[in-house]
C-alpha cells in the first residue's frame, strides 16, 4: 500500500504544530460545521460529525471549542457550508485531490483554479484523477518505545489492514467505514495518534526524478495548503527524501 508521501509529511511537520495550531483549528471547526449542517448536531445521530469530532480530538482541539463550532453550525442564519472536492496534476504528472469546505463555492473555485494555474498545475474535471486513489482511514502514530513489531501486532488486532514506517513515525490503514471501531481499539495499546483522518491514499506513486520538478509540486501543494477553505492535499509523489527536507525544511 502507498502512502510514504503522507507518512513522510506528518513526520516533518509535527514539530510545527504550534505554529499551525490556529489554522488546524479552523479546518477542524469547519468540518465540524458542514457536518452537523449536512446531519444534525448529534453525533450519536450523525456519523460524519462523529469522524470531524475524532478528527478535532486528534488535533488537540479543545471541547469548548468543538462544542462552539456545533452550536454556531445549528443556529439560524449559519449559512450554507459545503465540501467539495478538486483534481489535478502537478509537474511531473503527479495527481493531487484537494478536498475542501467552503460557504462560498465561488470563490473557493476560482481560487483553486488560480492557484493551478500559477503553479504548474492542471485543475482536471471530477473523475480525472480519482481512480488513482482510495478512500481509507489514516492513522499516524509515533513509534514510541513499542517497536515496529508491536505496532504492526497492534494493526493486525485493531482490523487495520496495513502499516508503514517512516522513521518514527508510523501510517496504518483500514477501512474507511470501520474508522472508529479501529481507532478505539489502537487507542487501546497506548498509541499516541498525530493524525487521525479518512482520507485519500494513493494507489501507487509517481517517481519524480527532477529536482525542479519536485520543487514546483511541493510549492503548488504549499499554497493550495495556505488557502483557508483547504483541508487537506494528497498528492501520490515519490520524492526523495534529501529533496523534501531541503524543500519543506
Amino acid at each position: 500500500m502507498s502512502g510514504h508521501s503522507h507518512s513522510a509529511n506528518i513526520a516533518r511537520r509535527k514539530n510545527a504544530v504550534d505554529a499551525q495550531r490556529a489554522k488546524i483549528f479552523s479546518r477542524c471547526a469547519k468540518a465540524v460545521m458542514s457536518a452537523v449542517r449536512q446531519g444534525g448536531p448529534d453525533p450519536a445521530q450523525n456519523l460524519k460529525l462523529r469522524y470531524a469530532v475524532e478528527k478535532a480530538r486528534v488535533a488537540n482541539m479543545p471541547k469548548d471549542n468543538i462544542e462552539r463550532a456545533i452550536k454556531r453550525a445549528s443556529g439560524e442564519g449559519a449559512g450554507d457550508i459545503e465540501e467539495l472536492v478538486y483534481e489535478g496534476y502537478a509537474s511531473g504528472g503527479v495527481a493531487l485531490m484537494v478536498t475542501c469546505v467552503t460557504d462560498n463555492r465561488n470563490r473557493t473555485a476560482a481560487d483553486i483554479k488560480h492557484i493551478f494555474d500559477k503553479r504548474g498545475g492542471n485543475l482536471g474535471a471530477q473523475g480525472s484523477v480519482a481512480f488513482l486513489f482510495d478512500f481509507r482511514a489514516i492513522y499516524v502514530v509515533e513509534v514510541g518505545d513499542m517497536g515496529e513489531d508491536d505496532i504492526v501486532e497492534a494493526t493486525l488486532e485493531s482490523g487495520a489492514d496495513d502499516c508503514i514506517f517512516e522513521n518514527d513515525v508510523a501510517t496504518i490503514f483500514g477501512s474507511a467505514a470501520d474508522f472508529l471501531d479501529v481507532k478505539k481499539r489502537l487507542e487501546g495499546t497506548g498509541l499516541k495518534f498525530l493524525s487521525a483522518e479518512t482520507g485519500y491514499v494513493p494507489q501507487s506513486t509517481i517517481a519524480i526524478s527532477s529536482k525542479d520538478d519536485a520543487a514546483k509540486v511541493m510549492k503548488l501543494i504549499g499554497f493550495l495548503e495556505d488557502n483557508e477553505d483547504v483541508q487537506n492535499v494528497y498528492a501520490n509523489y515519490d520524492i526523495p527524501d534529501e529533496w523534501l527536507e531541503e524543500l519543506t525544511g
